[in-house]
């Protein structure tokens, strides 16, 4: 059976939008990320101590701790998403604790009924995948593992065993949202996933306009961005919708047009 992401990514690059749950009116916002033509979606569960971010999704965390938000919150946001968009890719993107508290076969189960269709846990390497990626695979639920600009061929492997959905290429060896890697970096990492695998590769950190979308969806399979969507959480409040519909239309533009 074909899935959600191999039709996403199918059509083409693949404009891949992140906002962190429970930060402002998040169904809104994640209504406006698809009617602005985002491909897929990254839901940030919040957590205390998100140490690959920076202070833009740091602060969305410390928002939507702030007003409450618990696991079962961003469950409940994940399969009202699912109910008014059956075909648009979701992905849960956080870190370990919130995932495994419960037991991984939990997080999984849950995961599967809210219609969730993948995770990315930052901070579970390849090396310890038995903490969550059995259980998810058991679901059917991709794991969508990380890989850096100091992922070399010896450790390559290990992260793209067991992974599916799509490989996130983390494009600068820091924090979201604070520098952008050079085009030619990124065409050179892209190059070599792809010579190593067949699943899609989505770019992201520090991706923020359309002309840098631009640019990496023409050698990558998918864009990510986050940060600068998540500044407008911040800036504009209950108006963000509108503004998350128009970044994302211009970024969508641009990167299916890329080619």
């Amino acid at each position: 059976m074909t899935t959600r992401f191999e039709t996403a990514f199918a059509k083409g690059p693949a404009l891949v939008c992140f906002i962190t749950g429970g930060d402002g009116n998040t169904a809104a916002n994640l209504d406006a990320l698809v009617e602005g033509g985002a491909d897929v979606i990254e839901l940030g569960m919040p957590f205390t101590d998100p140490m690959a971010d920076g202070p833009a999704i740091q602060e969305a965390n410390i928002r939507s701790l702030d007003a409450g938000t618990r696991t079962a919150d961003v469950f409940r946001i994940a399969s009202e998403f699912r109910a008014r968009h059956s075909q648009v890719p979701l992905v849960l993107m956080g870190y370990a604790n919130p995932m495994i508290a419960r037991g991984a076969d939990w997080f999984a189960g849950e995961c599967a009924k809210a219609g969730v269709d993948g995770v990315i846990c930052v901070d579970i390497p390849p090396e310890e995948d038995a903490e969550l990626g059995p259980a998810l695979r058991d679901k059917s639920v991709s794991l969508i593992r990380l890989a850096t600009p100091t992922t070399d061929a010896a450790r390559l492997p290990a992260v793209l065993e067991g992974s599916s959905g799509f490989l996130y290429y983390v494009s600068v060896a820091g924090v979201t949202g604070m520098q952008q890697a050079a085009q030619g970096s990124i065409e050179d990492a892209v190059a070599k996933l792809k010579a190593a695998s067949t699943i899609p590769v989505a770019v992201g950190f520090g991706v923020r306009t359309p002309e840098q979308a631009s640019a990496i969806a023409r050698v990558a399979d998918g864009v990510v961005v986050g940060s600068a969507l998540v500044d407008l959480v911040k800036q504009h409040g209950t108006d963000a919708p509108a503004h998350l519909r128009a970044l994302t239309a211009s970024l969508a533009e641009a990167v299916h047009t890329a080619r």
